[in-house]
């Protein structure tokens, strides 16, 4: 089965001079946790909720002048719409993330997002998703995702 028969379509996402405020209440009107952050079409990052929290608000700093590209995770782990779901599952487990953006492989421009809960739901795999859930969830000392 191919990504792109599960992925989420018609992905939302926000331009990296957009502020924290602007991502957080696109973030609360669709009721999603993550936005991909895209410059004229091409990812340069993704911005969660947690990155929001964390990166500006826990530091005082305002989220309303804040733009988006100052807490953005710029490395973006990503797939292309034409691979295997197996194969996604499998890179999902090996960088622990629960979603991962979907990449056109004709135009490499965001086509989708895969969530864990998709992997569960819609490829009706339930070893496959217990499995990268698994694999996600296993703990890794020593790593700090929030510095960049």
């Amino acid at each position: 089965m191919l990504i792109r028969e599960i992925m989420t379509k018609n992905v939302e996402a926000i331009a990296p001079e957009d502020t924290l405020h602007a991502a957080a209440e696109n973030m609360r009107n669709l009721d999603i946790g993550a936005l991909p952050v895209c410059d004229q079409n091409h990812l340069v990052g993704m911005i969660t909720d947690r990155d929001i929290v964390i990166r500006v608000v826990a530091k005082g700093e305002d989220p309303a002048t804040t733009l988006v590209r100052q807490a953005m995770t710029p490395q973006v782990i990503t797939c292309h719409d034409t691979d295997d779901v197996t194969d996604v599952a499998r890179i999902m487990r090996d960088n622990q993330i629960r979603r991962i953006v979907v990449l056109d492989s004709t135009t490499q421009w965001v086509c989708g997002v895969v969530s864990l809960g998709d992997l569960a739901i819609e490829s009706g795999d339930e070893q496959l998703a217990g499995a990268t859930l698994e694999g996600i969830s296993e703990p890794t000392f020593g790593v700090n995702s929030l510095d960049h």
